[in-house]
């Protein structure tokens, strides 16, 4: 086809513009080569290295400009030598893009929810406890082959698409044998030596607790028989009603009371904190893959590889109260040791390049063992008083991903109608393509166990160092929660397309049809194990294993009483199905202009109920009959979603110049859980979260313009604007809430708008001297604007106009590369920047926050002795710069996060 051709007009520019990226010294010593010594074999096998980068790289290149619509490419050779380990760290680099609590990506200043995430193309689930998005820091880097940033919307796109979507593309079967090994270890410089822990499973260097955590099978039968009411009260009324005969009423309570006594000794108590020395990062991955050839025809290929990483870190927070930083502070000190394992099978047979089926598994664990300690003052106890309060948090929560893919793509070539010899095929057009996928991935999140145990402190009026402290005797002494979250989502579908060829032009037709289902289940069970009273005061300065131990408790001096807690509007029951139909065309003109059009007609559905997995009454149900209710819990649309492509290609000013025109209609949804009524507590915020059964989806019209010079030089400049309407958008306003909480709610805002314009661009410096001719500098910049208009749905907000949550005016991504002439190093220097953005929107004159610039200045360096062997050292956050959130001058949240050292080496064939 014609827009093909336009590009193979200029395989020098797109090769030259490649190396320029990775390695701007090669093309010199070529030349040398070719002067000096054409047959030097030690030179000859250099260049064939470099070649595998180039010609990676290349097809990225080629790749970008052969897209109908504005898409960003990072390949895995770039991920590499800057040194990041999960996706959602590598999306830093891309023109437009900022990160979120280390997970969640924000496509030009737009919120998490309007970034969505594909896997090979194909809608996965969520492992986060209160989004549908995809933390992507659970995704390591050592399964990307590339990520793709598509920014303005294509008919065969999901209909959810507000700032972009995110394609993870994994790495494929090889052409031939390939095998490496890699191993790595690491610190961080907030890791001291001495680490916070407690006594776990023996299972946690898996990333897996061993049943030690987990709710007991005694509470769980427990739960059942006495239906949902472990108090004693509702213990002794089950016995009575069971038919058990007691002497008087204090024989039925002491019976209750012992059973009650007996259940809390079913709990993980054994949590006494313990300071333990820390051991470096340890990591090692591992592939392995090859392909075969049987005839001229067949070919079979499989790739397979596994992971495994472990490593402690710990961090300092502090939050201080906006009117009384001095007073009201906030100190929680925390240590965590995750473990993160990764595994992919990929299979595949191919077939003349007329047909192809394959397999992608693969399989994601992320654990976090957390402790901490917890110092903080309020309202109730200043600072100055000289005491306080103490929290002790032990938290474990495991994240999985299961996901198996399988695609096939068949066209009726002229090897496959020479073996079917069926007459009516041999008038298809060999052209034709059919294009089918199906992919299952169930996401879980499960914590066994979070333990929280409150205390009171006595402390320097001075400095609000501790200097002792005490378990409460009260109605919240210790809490244990359980949660389990299971996300399943099946997506599949066809597609089929037919180029046709012209005098003058190509047009190329397209057409499909996609299913998703998506369910999913959050379970949430509170347990409270409370101290009234003791006989002896001085047991609740004990370890916290002592002072929960079997003795104090089943002591009938001691007054502990075990009983569930927390509401019954916690878990929830919530599933999606979209059926979705597609048509489009791309023309080409003259090798000149390109046209591509379609629609997308969507029909969505959506549900989510409240789920109480403890009622066991008509008057307290599991899930409401009320028919209103019902009716408030379903939501059901179906629209057309059209988008329109304008390329123009040509060479002004360079030897490849395009320009890009889009203009598209999507919408954005709300999270299944926003749509119910309840409040739930955000697992990273620790704030209250409430639902709205009335929140709307938005409606987002886009535009977008890209201009794209590549010049013979290999230097390459992209300027784009891009501009954003939106309609109703989905916003967290804070609510109203006691003084020592924060609470945000879900509503629809009355408009929004956002206005940006990117520049990104590549330069080799062989231009300033001879010397510099192995650097190369490559970044971008971002400026936006973004505006939202509160509406008459939020309440009491201090500014009624403000910027959307999480914007930021400008977003900076460089870095300066280096390889030497001989290609045997390799060194990059990243710098990452974004400006203030807001945190939270203040109600009744309260003021905004604002997240403040984090400079992230990374330096990464690599060796290759041979041809097989890579050693690698990387540093990050070399400026030691803090998370810090500011209200009007006022610091009100500071987090550490240190500096991190790691060294690896790698053996690949």
């Amino acid at each position: 086809m014609a827009k093909y051709e336009k590009f193979q007009r200029a395989p020098l520019v797109l090769a030259i513009t490649a190396a320029s990226t990775f390695a701007p010294g090669v093309f010199g010593q070529d030349a040398d080569l070719v002067e000096e010594s054409p047959v030097a074999a030690p030179e000859i096998e250099e260049v064939m290295v470099q070649g595998r980068l180039r010609d990676s790289a290349e097809a990225l290149v080629s790749e970008r400009l052969e897209e109908e619509v504005v898409t960003d490419i990072l390949g895995s050779e770039m991920i590499s030598r800057v040194g990041d380990s999960t996706v959602a760290a590598a999306l830093r680099r891309v023109s437009g893009l900022s990160l979120i609590n280390e997970k969640f990506v924000y496509v030009r200043g737009l919120g998490e929810r309007y970034s969505s995430t594909t896997l090979n193309g194909a809608t996965v689930p969520s492992p986060d406890l209160t989004r549908n998005v995809i933390p992507l820091d659970l995704f390591p880097t050592s399964v990307v082959d590339s990520l793709a940033v598509q920014k303005s919307y294509s008919a065969n796109q999901a209909a959810s698409f507000g700032g972009g979507n995110v394609d993870i593309r994994t790495k494929g079967i090889p052409d031939d044998l390939t095998y490496s090994i890699e191993i790595g270890t690491g610190t961080n410089s907030e890791v001291s030596g001495d680490v916070l822990s407690y006594k776990g499973g023996d299972d946690d260097i898996y990333g897996t607790d061993d049943g030690t955590r987990a709710l007991s099978s005694d509470i769980e039968t427990a739960l059942r028989r006495f239906k949902g009411d472990l108090s004693v009260a509702g213990i002794r009324d089950t016995l009575i009603a069971e038919g058990n005969e007691y002497a008087t009423d204090q024989e039925a309570y002491d019976a209750a009371q012992a059973l009650n006594r007996d259940l809390a000794l079913s709990l993980n108590r054994d949590i006494s904190i313990k300071e333990e020395s820390s051991d470096p990062d340890a990591d090692i991955k591992a592939s392995v893959g090859n392909r075969f050839y049987i005839g001229d025809n067949w070919e079979f290929g499989f790739l397979a590889g596994g992971s495994y990483k472990n490593k402690w870190r710990e961090s300092d927070r502090i939050v201080r109260d906006f009117g009384a930083p001095e007073e009201q502070v906030d100190y929680r000190t925390k240590s965590t040791y995750s473990v993160d394992i990764s595994g992919n099978l990929n299979l595949g047979v191919h077939f003349a390049d007329e047909h192809s089926i394959e397999t992608t598994s693969l399989f994601l664990r992320n654990t976090d063992d957390e402790t901490s300690i917890r110092d903080y003052f309020n309202e109730n106890r200043l600072l100055s008083d000289g005491a306080g309060f103490r929290e002790y948090e032990f938290k474990y929560e495991e994240r999985e991903l299961e996901l198996n893919q399988i695609k096939g793509s068949h066209a009726l070539g002229p090897e496959t109608k020479g073996i079917l010899s069926i007459a009516l095929l041999d008038r298809a057009p060999e052209e034709l393509t059919f294009d089918w996928f199906f992919s299952d991935a169930t996401a879980t999140t499960d914590i066994p166990n979070q333990v929280n145990v409150s205390a009171d402190t006595v402390t320097d009026p001075e400095t609000g160092a501790v200097i002792s402290s005490t378990v409460d005797v009260a109605a919240s002494s210790a809490g244990f929660r359980f949660t389990e979250l299971e996300d399943e989502v099946q997506n599949y579908g066809w597609s089929i397309s037919l180029p046709l060829e012209f005098s003058s032009s190509s047009l190329e037709l397209s057409g499909g049809f996609a299913r998703t289902e998506k369910a999913r289940s959050y379970k949430q069970t509170e347990l409270s194990l409370d101290i009234f009273s003791v006989a002896d005061d001085s047991i609740l300065d004990d370890e916290l294993g002592d002072v929960f131990s079997d003795d104090n408790i089943t002591n009938d001096d001691n007054d502990f009483v075990f009983t569930r807690s927390g509401s019954n509007k916690q878990s929830y029951l919530a599933a999606v199905a979209t059926d979705a139909i597609f048509g489009k065309f791309d023309w080409t003109f003259s090798e000149t202009w390109r046209v591509s059009a379609g629609a997308r007609w969507e029909d969505y559905s959506q549900a989510a109920l409240e789920w109480n997995p403890y009622g066991y009454s008509i008057s307290d149900p599991q899930v409401t009959t009320d028919p209103d209710e019902l009716a408030e819990a379903v939501y059901a649309e179906d629209d057309i979603y059209p988008s329109l492509s304008l390329t123009y290609m040509g060479a002004l000013w360079a030897e490849t110049f395009q320009l890009r025109f889009g203009a598209s209609k999507t919408a954005v949804r709300p999270d299944l859980r926003e749509i119910t009524d309840a409040f739930y507590i955000d697992p990273i915020t620790d704030e209250q979260i409430k639902g709205n059964p009335n929140v709307r989806p938005s409606e987002i019209t886009n535009f977008d313009i890209r201009a794209e010079w590549f010049f013979d030089s290999g230097d390459s400049l992209t300027v784009s604007a891009f501009y954003k309407d939106i309609i109703d958008p989905i916003e967290f306003f804070e609510a109203a809430s006691s003084d020592t909480n924060v609470a945000r709610e879900i509503i629809n805002a009355e408009s929004g708008e956002i206005t940006g314009i990117e520049i990104e661009g590549m330069k080799s410096l062989g231009f300033i001297a001879d010397p510099m001719d192995s650097f190369f500098i490559q970044g971008n910049v971002t400026f936006q604007d973004s505006e939202i208009v509160a509406g008459d749905e939020a309440d009491a907000p201090t500014n009624p106009e403000r910027e959307m949550t999480g914007a930021s005016e400008y977003v900076v991504n460089m870095l300066v590369g280096f390889d030497s002439p001989d290609g045997n190093h390799s060194a990059t220097l990243g710098y990452n920047v974004f400006g203030e953005r807001l945190y939270l929107a203040g109600r009744n004159s309260a003021p905004d926050s604002f997240e403040q610039p984090f400079h992230s200045l990374d330096l990464t360096y690599s060796w290759y002795p041979t041809e097989e062997i890579t050693l690698k050292a990387k540093m990050q956050n070399l400026l030691d710069e803090s998370i810090e959130i500011e209200r009007e001058g006022v610091i009100v949240f500071e987090e550490q996060i240190g500096q991190t050292f790691a060294l690896s080496a790698q053996y690949k064939f």
